[in-house]
């Protein structure tokens, strides 16, 4: 564990075995479960003692969780501490690396949700992300956890989920949820929770005739991943068994965590589906403690609740089957350019209007963030691809721009090519706010010229991020899936961004999330009737419930109250969600 001799005594009660005497720490989780007493049937007096038979039941896998920059600080938690300079040198050469990122608990792809932003000293533990080595982000600066839990089991099996779902339930102690920590919403942290941490489930398998379990006469050629396995490693795996799976554009992101239970769009969406659309089994713990199989034929309520209901509001996902499709050759557009002002960036975003719905016909899903574009289509071949994609190649050679048409024989050689230099940054303390934009603003020609205008309006703010990611030609089941119907009729996925400092204030912040929020409303009032992906949309998305679930969320309620009635998980925005003025939320900006 990086730094962990480096943190105060008191902090390091946990580092190997659950003391009595816990310190700072477990007097806050004892203050929370003070708050909780009403819920709960142990005194929160008791708490040392059941965290040490916690960690016994767990096999000493409950930690004490360390600043992921700690150390490179001189003080942390208040006292004063020596810098270890080898390890600060590490981490600040990995600052922006997710691989390096993924295996420290204390580090979030999006390092606001490790601080208390709420705070007039953010409480936090950050590092300059443009500047990596500059000084005044660490001289005189109090390191501390902020929104990190204190406290996190390293999940091996359902069994310890169980456990600390018991421990909740009896000292009011809150839970948290966190994969690899790739999170647009605070919602795998939480100041004073208890975090499971589940990026140690890493078993992988492939079953050419999958039988959902109950289930007879129905057969899939699946995968089947535990909920801590990164992306690229099920390409990889999937290739080496001749096969293709639909995931995200991350190598680090959590195959069967969070991008599932969301959604997960891929830009192989267009054709193949969502995430949500291609699983045909989930294992998961409910609150209750029980360890279900969902699926079409058993729990089948759950497993349209856990198809898109985001979060970890309905239970804790241990294991996840996904059908998959054969090895197949895909194209691929690489064009970017430098925009020499704003109005030739705005013509660039007004012909990918234009020819966005002709595109999404053709199988074409990708990523434009400015004036660059990566799409692919499985549906076409080289010439084909040529002819479809020209009109943005005539536009590009103009400007004297890069523009590669090529064939790949793989998703996975594709993948390997591209994605990594182009996936989502970390490190940086980036915002979002999406939109699903609908098909007729690009099928006619108000609705294209109405998208232009506001493109082109905002602008002067930001480069709209667009992902040609939705399930345009796929032919989805109606009902099956708890996301907002909405994405069966939308060509893209757009989202804007914000970006904050390290130093900022609270003022500073809170008036970037209004920003942010007052840009993306421009294309709510745009798109009555649409909504957001969960995964990605804004903090303070008003109306989630519609924006996320649409006519869905009556249904998903009634779901969440049978399996949780008591509310023991929840999670910002997430379906039953107990509003931002619950304890467990102490660390966002209230607007």
């Amino acid at each position: 564990m990086v730094a962990a001799q480096r943190l105060p005594t008191a902090l390091l009660a946990l580092a190997t075995v659950v003391d009595v005497s816990l310190g700072s720490s477990l007097r806050r989780l004892t203050e929370r479960a003070s708050l909780a007493s009403s819920a709960s049937s142990t005194a929160p007096s008791s708490v040392p003692s059941a965290l040490s038979q916690l960690n016994a039941t767990v096999g000493g896998r409950l930690k004490a969780a360390v600043p992921f920059e700690s150390p490179c600080f001189s003080t942390v938690e208040g006292e004063a501490t020596v810098v270890d300079s080898a390890a600060c040198a590490a981490i600040q050469s990995g600052y922006t690396d997710p691989t390096f990122r993924v295996t420290h608990f204390g580090a979030y792809m999006l390092p606001q949700w490790e601080t208390c932003q709420s705070s007039a000293t953010t409480e936090g533990c950050l590092l300059d992300s443009s500047n990596r080595t500059n000084t005044d982000a660490i001289d005189g600066v109090n390191c501390q956890l902020g929104n990190v839990p204190p406290y996190y089991i390293e999940v091996a099996s359902y069994t310890d989920v169980q456990a600390a779902l018991a421990f909740s339930n009896s000292t009011g102690v809150r839970l948290s949820v966190k994969n690899k920590g790739h999170d647009y919403k605070g919602r795998s942290s939480g100041k004073n929770t208890l975090n499971l941490w589940m990026t140690g489930l890493q078993s992988i398998s492939h079953d050419a005739s999958f039988v959902p379990e109950g289930c007879t006469g129905v057969t899939y050629d699946a995968i089947t991943t535990g909920a801590g396995v990164e992306t690229q490693d099920v390409y990889e795996f999937a290739d080496s068994v001749s096969r293709t799976v639909i995931g995200g554009y991350h190598e680090t992101i959590g195959f069967s965590g969070g991008y599932l239970l969301g959604g997960g769009h891929s830009i192989l969406t267009p054709v193949y589906g969502l995430a949500v659309d291609r699983v045909v089994q989930i294992k998961v713990v409910t609150p209750d403690g029980e360890y279900r199989t969902a699926n079409e034929c058993q729990n089948e309520d759950l497993f349209f609740a856990l198809r898109g209901g985001g979060g970890s509001a309905f239970g804790v996902v241990i294991e996840s089957t996904h059908r998959t499709e054969p090895v197949f050759p895909i194209q691929a557009a690489v064009l970017s350019f430098t925009a020499s002002n704003s109005t030739d960036l705005a013509a660039w975003y007004s012909l990918l209007i234009d020819n966005s719905y002709q595109w999404a016909n053709d199988g074409w899903g990708g990523h434009i963030v400015g004036a660059s574009l990566i799409h692919v289509t499985p549906l076409l071949s080289t010439e084909e691809a040529q002819a479809s994609m020209q009109p943005a190649v005539d536009f590009v050679t103009a400007r004297s721009g890069s523009v590669t048409i090529e064939e790949h024989a793989s998703w996975l050689s594709f993948f390997k090519k591209y994605v990594t230099s182009a996936q989502a940054a970390v490190g940086p303390e980036l915002e979002l706010g999406t939109r699903l934009i609908p098909s007729t603003f690009f099928s006619t020609s108000e609705g294209r010229t109405q998208l232009s205008a506001l493109i082109n309006e905002t602008l002067s703010f930001a480069s709209p991020y667009i992902v040609a990611g939705t399930p345009w030609l796929f032919n989805a089941t109606a009902g099956a899936t708890a996301v907002t119907p909405a994405w069966r009729d939308a060509i893209w996925h757009l989202s804007i961004k914000w970006q904050f400092l390290y130093n900022d204030t609270l003022d500073e912040r809170k008036e970037g999330y209004e920003t942010l929020e007052g840009h993306i409303q421009d294309f709510r009032d745009l798109t009555p009737g649409s909504g957001a992906y969960f995964n990605e949309g804004d903090v303070y998305e008003p109306d989630h419930e519609t924006s996320y679930w649409g006519d869905n969320y009556a249904k998903l309620l009634a779901v969440k109250q049978k399996y949780d009635p008591n509310g023991l998980l929840d999670c910002w925005q997430c379906v039953g969600w107990k509003g931002e003025d619950d304890d467990l939320y102490q660390c966002h900006i209230k607007l």
